[in-house]
């Protein structure tokens, strides 16, 4: 039961991935078709964006009270929904309004199951499964693409990826059963995860953002995501407008940088165990930081530039995994599910605010900016995880020492 939840919350994180890519494959097509300026695209994934934190800080009381896997299927369900329901949309508006259930149920199951993760799975099935998710990224413009290509339209790339969500709705509801078997077999029980009486005790994001070190984890995340978001969309233009790199050279090193993400993630899982999510965490962040500079480096060969893109993929693998992964020993079990929710609040405000930031930012000085602005990021990543870990190891030795 235990292996036969893990593989479907694998399919799960490969779904999750899935839609990801499909507005930005296929919005060449479609505000054509639709009628709408090229830039329209932004009030499309604002309203999910808006959706996703929504639902990520509801998803403490959401899973308290219905549990994850019920949660999941029916955040699932709604996604599925919501994309067969943008195959049907003839306008702008029809996008604008399922976007708010494709929002709304992709911030709960994000939230959900990387808690879910966290509390009973290891470190490297943690990071096998962000790798997994990056499959899906990776899948979505192909279907896409298939489907402009065939003549299916860019509403049968939405339908295929939607009936596929539906499909997964199904078997998730036929699973619900195995959440709660998993649950005993892997209890994972300490005295702060209820309230005596065996009964899990609500925790108020008020509540949750007051824990020591919470304000610490909300800003590495914070601050990962935004370089995360920033490098995907930027650094192709960067590579032309900054370096005068082909732009097929560029669009191909700008998805190493993605498929560097994947392939770190899927490497990472061998080692996280015996490493630590410390180390992981510290790692990446340093790693971001040498791509960043082998990126900066004025000369006249763009090939540490380009090397650089697929460093700061490789650093970036392991960061995102490890801070949730870690969350329930640095802020406790039983707050965990509030903390990550926050937290993928937190991923989708920075994934959202950091790549226009940045676009204003290059456009007043110049796109040479791009390397220093993820030094920055990532060099906020890295000492706000560092502090965390000092005040956690301070905690430690403080319960040691009452012990």
């Amino acid at each position: 039961m235990y292996s036969l939840l893990l593989a479907i919350i694998y399919v799960a994180f490969v779904s999750l991935g899935l839609p990801d890519s499909l507005i930005g494959a296929g919005w060449p097509v479609m505000h054509d078709d639709l009628g709408v300026p090229v830039a329209f695209a932004g009030f499309i994934t604002m309203i999910i964006a808006v959706g996703t934190i929504v639902s990520s800080l509801a998803s403490e009381r959401l899973t308290r009270r219905f549990g994850a896997g019920l949660v999941t299927a029916v955040s699932v369900a709604m996604t599925a929904a919501a994309l067969v329901g943008f195959s049907f949309s003839g306008t702008f508006l029809l996008l604008c309004l399922w976007a708010v259930p494709y929002g709304l149920g992709a911030g709960a199951v994000d939230a959900a199951l990387n808690n879910y993760v966290a509390l009973h799975y290891a470190a490297r099935h943690m990071n096998w499964l962000h790798s997994f998710w990056g499959v899906g990224a990776s899948i979505s413009p192909f279907v896409m693409s298939y489907a402009l290509t065939s003549g299916l339209g860019w509403t049968g790339g939405y339908l295929v990826v939607g009936v596929t969500q539906a499909v997964l709705t199904v078997a998730l509801i036929a699973a619900l059963p195995l959440w709660g078997k998993v649950n005993q077999t892997h209890p994972h029980h300490d005295e702060e995860a209820d309230d005596g009486a065996g009964h899990r005790t609500h925790v108020p994001i008020a509540q949750a953002v007051r824990i020591p070190g919470v304000t610490l984890i909300i800003s590495a995340f914070f601050a990962y995501c935004a370089l995360e978001s920033t490098a995907i969309l930027w650094s192709s233009t960067y590579l032309v407008s900054g370096r005068g790199v082909d732009v097929a050279t560029a669009a191909a090193f700008a998805s190493l940088f993605l498929l560097g993400i994947t392939a770190g993630r899927f490497l990472a899982g061998f080692f996280a165990d015996r490493i630590g999510d410390r180390l992981l965490i510290r790692g990446g962040f340093l790693g971001v930081a040498v791509g960043a500079g082998l990126i900066a480096l004025p000369l006249d060969t763009d090939v540490l530039a380009l090397a650089g893109l697929v460093v700061a993929g490789l650093g970036c693998a392991p960061i995102y995994p490890a801070i949730i992964h870690s969350t329930p020993a640095n802020v406790g079990r039983r707050s965990s599910q509030a903390v990550i929710g926050i937290q993928m609040a937190a991923a989708y405000t920075g994934s959202t605010l950091a790549p226009p930031l940045f676009g204003a930012l290059s456009a007043w000085v110049g796109p040479w900016v791009f390397p220093f602005f993820l030094a920055v990021l990532a060099a906020l990543g890295l000492v706000m995880s560092e502090r965390l870990n000092r005040l956690v190891a301070r905690r430690e030795l403080a319960a040691l020492s009452a012990a």
